[in-house]
């Protein structure tokens, strides 16, 4: 299975976590304000599932732990206001476009500066 993993480019498993992360904190969030009963159960179980795929995919990457931190934050942030936007319909601030770009290059920094 690891020689099968190390074909597919890391990214791929990048936006597959951080969909599932900021998904499954989303449908969590929802939950506690917006349902009760079975069905804040139910989804609450289903935001669970979602963490939990997050945390596997991400460690499904083929590059070392250390290595994948700058480019999962980057990602992350993007994701964050793309599900932030079609859940909550939130279009993120200028304090947030303005510090997000600074979380992207700082991600990109991480990942990609040549030691």
């Amino acid at each position: 299975m690891k020689q099968y993993l190390q074909n597919i480019h890391p990214i791929i498993f990048l936006l597959v976590a951080t969909t599932l992360e900021v998904t499954g904190d989303a449908l969590i969030r929802k939950t506690i304000y917006e349902y009760s009963g079975t069905t804040r159960i139910l989804f609450a179980l289903l935001g669970m599932l979602l963490l939990f795929g997050y945390g596997f995919f991400l460690n499904l990457a083929p590059v070392e732990f250390g290595e994948v931190v700058g480019l999962y934050i980057a990602t992350l942030f993007v994701v964050w206001q793309v599900i932030n936007y079609l859940t909550f319909k939130t279009l993120p601030t200028i304090p947030v476009i303005v510090g997000g770009a600074l979380v992207v290059a700082g991600g990109l920094i991480i990942t990609f500066w040549k030691k």
